[in-house]
């Protein structure tokens, strides 16, 4: 077990390490220029960036230790002695599956709450000394600020706190009651009031209508510029407690974002699950010697690495692009991947 797990730490160590250098090489011109510290280059990204990619596919790289490990025992003649000698093959799985759930709790832990607190220091650095700054801008925002209550901006500047072309509508029984138009929006942080340029109002009540128009008004509306617009990588700073109230908060707004809300909130249950599934094929696979040897099996490891994520993309995709439940398009790798790993152990077996 224990030399299982030092594969596996050897392994991700080796990626993490290429994958690293061929980041330094892409992003050093974005450090020179911006006049990155080195301390912040080291701790604040790189040792965050080791963490979250190295948890993101720790399940995958787990896969390829055990091939590995596995592997380099049966070339030994390791395996055959220890089947010989009585050992069923489900007592040869013990020290594997003991060993994978050593590492798929670690990554529970790291996905719902340390990795979270880690994101949110690597990417302010990465917003503070690698991002484009029109990247603050957003476009076609909808919400929903109280129960009958709507806003639109067509564009809105975070770092600016401004945006133009506002509206706000009110529904009472499905019929507007209230709308605001504005051409231009602006938090003012010091009266802690939203300042309004050109702005014209209209107010239903019945067959009376009331209209007023001008040139600039101060007022409080519920909601505050960090809660209008939420950037994506947010939700990546939310440890399982604080994304699981945000969610809720935003299926009340209305949010078109919360498809993906949702299927990173199964990704990080899901994908650490995984690991029990592919320890599965990885032993069934590679505990037999074979004319290829080690080669043939990592070659093997690898190839199912490609197809985990090329499923993974594709039901995503249908997720956020189609009507696929994100609890099932999360599932769906862990579910194909377990009939075939259930044919594996079931050949292995005979």
């Amino acid at each position: 077990m224990f030399r299982f797990i030092g594969t596996f730490f050897f392994v991700i160590s080796l990626i993490l390490l290429i994958a690293i250098v061929f980041d330094v090489s892409e992003k050093v011109d974005s450090f020179v220029s911006k006049e990155a510290p080195l301390k912040a280059v080291l701790l604040d990204y790189y040792l965050n960036f080791a963490f979250y990619y190295g948890n993101l596919f720790a399940a995958l790289i787990i896969f390829v230790a055990v091939i590995i490990f596995t592997s380099r025992l049966a070339q030994n003649t390791e395996v055959v002695a220890i089947l010989a000698s009585g050992v069923s093959f489900n007592r040869f799985l013990r020290p594997y599956f003991i060993a994978a759930t050593i590492l798929t709790l670690i990554s529970l832990y790291l996905n719902n709450f340390f990795i979270p607190h880690a994101n949110k220091v690597r990417l302010d650095f990465e917003w503070t000394y690698i991002n484009n700054p029109e990247s603050n801008r957003y476009r076609n925002i909808h919400r929903k600020i109280g129960p009958d209550t709507y806003i639109f901006l067509e564009s809105f500047n975070l770092e600016k706190k401004a945006g133009y072309h506002f509206s706000i509508e009110q529904f009472s029984n499905d019929s507007l009651r209230y709308k605001l138009l504005a051409d231009f929006l602006r938090w003012d942080s010091t009266l802690q009031v939203w300042r309004m340029e050109n702005y014209y109002v209209r107010e239903i009540n019945g067959w009376e209508e009331q209209i007023e128009s001008g040139n600039r008004k101060d007022t409080v509306l519920n909601f505050r510029p960090e809660e209008l617009v939420t950037k994506l990588y947010t939700i990546e700073t939310m440890d399982f407690f604080k994304l699981k109230k945000f969610i809720v908060q935003e299926e009340f707004r209305g949010s078109e974002n919360l498809v993906f809300y949702n299927v990173e909130r199964n990704r990080r249950i899901a994908l650490p699950m995984a690991t029990y599934v592919l320890t599965l094929i990885g032993v069934s696979l590679s505990y037999r010697k074979k004319r290829g040897g080690m080669g043939m099996n990592i070659a093997i490891g690898f190839g199912a690495i490609f197809v985990y994520i090329f499923f993974m993309q594709v039901s995503t995709t249908f997720a956020t692009n189609g009507n696929l439940s994100p609890l099932l398009a999360v599932w769906i790798p862990n579910i194909i991947f377990g009939i075939f790993a259930l044919f594996l152990y079931r050949r292995a077996l005979q």
